[in-house]
């Protein structure tokens, strides 16, 4: 069975174009329209197919570790204005992801000038070509809001460009986006049409679901989806986890385990759109307040529906409030129309989030979970049966960490 992964690192980009409007004001399909500059740069450059899909990656993604830089700034109590630890995480988490890629420090020096006068004094001819097309792209969205730009001002965005190459911008960078801007290329990003842009200038990249990187993909989800927080940092990190172990325990297959490990890393996508204060406010919710953190299992659905290789993917990701009795939402979906799979997701995001320490209540061990998830299902709103079966598989690690499945 294959994934499109170029399709899902689109998804996940959108995602992260959400935490940076809310943290930054950043506009919506930021990363899409790098990649597309990229993408079209990458080509005049020179650079072979292979090439430009690590490139294209790379600028998708080019904000991955933001809330995990966010996050670190507020548990220490320092910011750092030049965002080096930004760049520092951002790298070694595409590292990890696009392993056989050519994209040494092309996020690390991102934010690089030409002059050197950037956060880490790499001048231009130091610094990969890759980071400064990134870096260029990059600059000039943020500048002129590419995706509202009127026509009358493209000739001074140009201009621009000319009078800061050598010092902002690469010489080759600067060239090779002068040479393929123009007003086609500039409607071609609009919020409209972007999405249509992007399945046409990006290379398809498909990926058997069991090859070695869907679980370092599995890594880098729950870095940006659990950093969303403080209180959830290790929350889809310890359903993926589960969700694994479970699948031991039921004698599925390797394939089945790897979807149900893949659905369960990215059940919270949708929560990236929630305000962070929702996500850690400590007292009771308001009825609005509940209103839209319940609208984060609507998001996952509309995330990942469309990704090729999803179908039952999505499904279990965004049924994981679901509830038996047609209580849950988003869909208020009832018995008949769980199928297994979503049942055990949702029992497996229950004992997490029974089990974790949360804003409202302490750490809990297994019997206390356990008692709050009898009573759920005595309610009529979860599988006794595989709650009886999480009591038994999740026995021996009572008080310790599941660990990381070994790919």
């Amino acid at each position: 069975m294959t994934i499109r992964m170029d399709l899902l690192i689109r998804t996940i980009a959108a995602a992260l174009d959400t935490v940076e409007k809310e943290l930054l004001g950043a506009s919506t399909n930021h990363g899409k329209r790098i990649a597309v500059l990229c993408a079209k740069m990458g080509k005049i450059s020179g650079k072979n197919v292979n090439d430009i899909l690590g490139l294209t990656n790379c600028a998708l993604l080019h904000d991955n570790a933001l809330t995990e830089y966010i996050l670190a700034s507020r548990e220490s109590g320092h910011y750092d204005s030049t965002m080096k630890k930004h760049c520092e995480y951002g790298q070694r988490n595409v590292d990890a992801l696009l392993s056989d890629a050519n994209i040494n420090n092309f996020i690390l020096y991102h934010h690089e000038r030409a002059d050197g006068k950037g956060p880490y004094g790499i001048r231009e001819d130091d610094c990969p070509l890759g980071a400064q097309l990134i870096a260029i792209a990059d600059s000039i969205d943020v500048t002129y809001h590419l995706q509202t730009l009127k026509q009358d001002k493209l000739n001074n965005m140009t201009q621009t460009i000319k009078d800061e190459t050598g010092k902002k911008y690469g010489k080759i960078a600067a060239q090779t986006m002068l040479e393929i801007l123009d007003w086609s290329v500039i409607e071609s990003l609009k919020d409209d049409v972007i999405n249509k842009t992007a399945e046409t200038v990006l290379t398809p990249w498909t990926v058997d679901i069991e090859d070695h990187v869907i679980f370092n993909l599995v890594g880098f989800i729950t870095k940006i989806i659990d950093y969303k927080s403080v209180f959830t940092k290790q929350h889809s990190t310890g359903i993926a986890n589960m969700a694994w172990h479970m699948g031991e325990y039921y004698k599925y297959s390797r394939e089945e385990k790897v979807k149900l490990y893949l659905a369960a890393a990215l059940h919270d996508i949708g929560k990236l759109e929630t305000p962070t204060a929702i996500l850690e406010k400590p007292g009771k919710l308001t009825d609005e307040e509940f209103i839209i953190i319940k609208e984060h299992a609507r998001h996952t659905h509309e995330l990942l529906k469309g990704i090729d290789g999803f179908e039952d993917i999505y499904k279990w990701a965004s049924n994981h409030h679901e509830k038996l009795n047609g209580t849950g939402y988003p869909f208020g979906k009832n018995s008949g129309e769980l199928d297994f799979n979503s049942r055990l997701m949702v029992c497996i995001d229950i004992f997490q989030a029974v089990s974790e320490k949360r804003p409202y209540h302490p750490l809990r061990d297994l019997n206390s979970a356990l008692q709050i998830m009898y009573k759920m299902a005595d309610d009529g709103g979860i599988d006794r049966n595989i709650v009886n079966d999480i009591s038994i598989a999740m026995a021996p690690y009572d008080g310790i960490d599941l660990p990381t499945p070994n790919p």
